[in-house]
């Protein structure tokens, strides 16, 4: 057998940051401490800090008066900051920059009275914020089979945003249903989806061509690492979501002789090693044994620094970052 492991992979920049910042935040205001939604989805993540003392909440009224409260990195609707405002919580904000972006974008797009139509997965933590960025300005927009349906003729001012974790392919899909509909749409200068799922999506492209098995590792609410496991079927290759080694069913493998492995932008390095040291057990014993391949497509060296408040309080008391 052959594996190739897909770089990149694993975390990004976005949840490199969120994840630092509540690590920091912990050694700084200790425990507990909460969290809007998941702090990235992943649920080793989310695992390992609950063990910690963070405390996920999925209402700020549930964060006792006073309290730490960590935004996640999907962002959150103004809304949500007044009520944290309200209730004379320390807020801090981990949200990814990128997630931000499209935050500025909606509200410049409301503020000029644009329909903004959003491009993504309804209940998603990331569509909530956005949406609530510009409350009656959105309509949410999930497949191409949607745009008929659109309630809008050439006389409105029409825009479009994306979901940043979403599939290429699939946006691209979509907003060229959107223009054929309504040629007066317009769109951020920029697009929305992010640097690491465009990469991770080029690598699972490329790389399932030479595989007769995709292993994504993330977990199933983690829409970017969904997409993954979706694009390598599309090539035509069985793919499995899992969140670690222990979900492998052995009968994946019948006639797999080269199987790629990749993580989601959340999911940690370690639960890709757990999953190739299976392999290698479970394989390794045949007469050929396993060989691990590191291809990498595309290199990235993006860095998100931790929120102001973070770093401006670890310097206060001299507390080592990283």
């Amino acid at each position: 057998m052959k594996i190739l492991l897909a770089g990149p992979r694993g975390f990004c920049a976005g949840v490199n940051m969120a994840i630092e910042t509540l690590e920091t935040a912990i050694r700084l205001y200790g425990t507990p401490i909460y969290v809007f939604h998941e702090i990235v989805h992943n649920k080793h993540v989310v695992d390992r800090f609950e063990r910690e003392g963070a405390v996920f909440v999925n209402a700020v009224d549930e964060v006792p008066e006073g309290a730490t409260l960590l935004f996640s990195a999907h962002g959150v609707a103004p809304e949500v900051r007044r009520v944290a405002n309200e209730r004379r919580l320390r807020a801090i904000d981990a949200t990814c920059p990128l997630v931000t972006k499209v935050h500025l974008e909606a509200i410049r797009y409301a503020k000029q009275n644009y329909h903004i139509f959003l491009i993504g997965h309804e209940g998603h933590d990331e569509v909530i914020g956005t949406m609530g960025q510009a409350p009656g300005a959105f309509t949410l927009v999930e497949t191409a089979e949607d745009v008929a349906a659109l309630p809008f003729g050439p006389e409105d001012k029409l825009a479009y945003l994306t979901q940043t974790t979403l599939s290429v392919d699939d946006a691209s899909r979509i907003i060229n249903a959107l223009k054929d509909r309504f040629p007066q749409l317009v769109g951020p200068p920029k697009d929305d989806i992010c640097y690491a799922t465009q990469n991770r999506q080029e690598a699972v492209r490329r790389l399932s061509q030479e595989a007769q098995l995709v292993l994504v590792l993330g977990s199933q609410n983690s829409s970017n690492s969904q997409r993954l496991a979706e694009l390598a079927r599309e090539q035509g290759v069985p793919a499995h979501l899992i969140d670690g080694a222990d979900e492998i069913d052995p009968a994946w493998f019948t006639g797999s002789e080269t199987v790629v492995i990749t993580a989601g932008a959340s999911a940690p390095e370690r639960v890709v090693q757990d999953c190739v040291a299976w392999l290698q057990q479970r394989f390794g014993t045949t007469a050929t044994g396993v060989t691990v391949e590191e291809r990498t497509v595309r290199e990235e060296d993006v860095y998100f620094p931790l929120p102001k408040e973070i770093r401006s309080a670890a310097a206060a008391v001299q507390l080592p970052m990283g």
